[in-house]
């Protein structure tokens, strides 16, 4: 027997959006009114008679959420859904919910459905939180029998017990995401699917959640469906993603690349010529960055700079304001996956009173790139008398190259690169002769 427990075939899901003219908002004449609306009312009843979704407005546009999605998903595995807002991961959960039904293709579910969309989903605001227990779970579709049997463990992770017979229309936001997580989770279901509506709990809840389904997927051998923005999170616990971009499956794969292509986007900048003004960014904006050139120790413009070598930041500002002001300016390196590495600052490195102002250029020096191989992400920062002036939201793509850091054939243990901080140090045996000199009175 097939353990594929989750089959989408090429599924598409459109929807009709009505728009009003652009001759509503200009003067037009009584007939033209009557004739506009002569031709919505055909147009709604055609669409009546044809069973389609009736759409208000005097013309109507077909978006297409999502467009040709196909994967498998087998039992026990955890699968992460990641893309922008809008590009339409909910339409999917949706769809694999049965909540709605693709425009295209078609998806086969094998076993019960758990869904956790949205904050409350299913709950009723004037029962109690007991009472929505059993309500939710026959929603779900578990019998009476099944949900006493796992009452108290439901609760006990809710952690609602004092307000357990109180409507749950007095509930927090939190409360609520508890309360339907736990009912949800502990009910057994062969398929999981949760949305990014565990933002709404605490650090610690949160954390409590993931190990759940953790646990799900792993010990009971459940299939679980998870979107979420925190990226870390989709790393930690799916062993596999798809990122949609637009409608589209873009990338399906191991949950490190995936995160690591949307992460890219991102990233807009291209080296090749250096130009900064595209970018999204915040600040006051009178003095901004506008280009960055990355240079070796001979003035060679280059890409992808080695490792251990000697590493050269051009920047270069512009703006409204050629007055020169006290000001700092940083630059944060991130690896691929935007964990904080290092950072570059003047306030920390530059020994006088630093004064910028528009059409200015600055370096950064650093002598050895301790980067290993692989794609990073720079960030940049400028303040000017207390005020932010520039702070890019978007971030420079860095590909460093693979070169010598210690003199050795080899920088990093392999599955390390592209995330490591490399560090100057030495290994000695302690009984060495060479060490007798610098170990006397090192003792455990």
């Amino acid at each position: 027997m097939s353990d594929i427990v989750i089959a989408a075939e090429n599924l598409s899901k459109s929807y009709l959006v009505g728009h009003q003219s652009a001759e509503r908002e200009s003067y037009t004449a009584l007939r033209d009114v009557l004739a506009r609306e002569a031709r919505n009312f055909a147009r709604k009843g055609l669409d009546f008679i044809r069973g389609r979704q009736i759409v208000q407005g005097d013309d109507v546009e077909e978006f297409w959420a999502l467009r040709d999605v196909s994967f498998e998903l087998k039992q026990g595995e955890v699968l992460g859904i990641i893309g922008r807002n809008g590009a339409g991961k909910s339409t999917l959960l949706k769809i694999l919910s049965r909540i709605t039904e693709p425009t295209r293709g078609r998806v086969t579910l094998r076993g019960r459905v758990a869904s956790l969309l949205e904050v409350g989903t299913g709950f009723h605001p004037e029962l109690t939180g007991r009472e929505n227990v059993f309500l939710n779970g026959a929603i779900l579709g578990m019998t009476h029998n099944e949900i006493a049997r796992k009452f108290d463990e439901i609760v006990a992770f809710a952690e609602v017990e004092k307000f357990l017979d109180t409507p749950v229309k007095r509930y927090s936001s939190g409360m609520y995401v508890r309360l339907a997580f736990a009912v949800a989770a502990h009910l057994e279901p062969e398929i999981l699917v949760v949305d990014e509506v565990l933002a709404v709990g605490d650090a610690e809840f949160q954390k409590k959640c993931l190990g759940k389904m953790n646990e799900t997927s792993r010990h009971q051998g459940r299939t679980v469906v998870f979107v979420s923005h925190n990226t870390t999170a989709v790393q930690s616990l799916c062993g596999r993603s798809i990122l949609l971009q637009k409608g589209q499956l873009t990338a399906i794969g191991s949950s490190r690349d995936v995160v690591a292509r949307y992460l890219d986007l991102n990233a807009r900048v291209s080296i090749a010529n250096g130009d900064l003004r595209g970018l999204r960014r915040s600040g006051a904006g009178n003095v901004r960055f506008c280009r960055i050139a990355f240079f070796n120790r001979n003035g060679l413009k280059l890409s992808s700079p080695l490792t251990g070598e000697e590493f050269v930041i051009l920047i270069e500002f512009e703006g409204s304001c050629s007055e020169r002001q006290p000001a700092r300016v940083g630059i944060a390196f991130f690896d691929a996956w935007e964990t904080p590495l290092f950072n570059c600052g003047t306030e920390a490195s530059y020994d006088q009173t630093l004064r910028i102002g528009a059409g200015d250029k600055m370096i950064c020096r650093i002598p050895r790139l301790p980067l290993s191989a692989g794609r990073y992400k720079i960030g940049l920062f400028l303040e000017r008398s207390g005020i932010i002036e520039d702070w890019l939201e978007d971030f420079v793509l860095l590909d460093v190259a693979d070169g010598s850091f210690f003199g050795t054939p080899r920088n990093v243990p392999p599955g390390w690169e592209g995330k490591t901080v490399l560090v100057h140090h030495e290994w000695r045996r302690l009984d060495d002769p060479s060490t007798l000199a610098i170990a006397r009175g090192f003792r455990l």
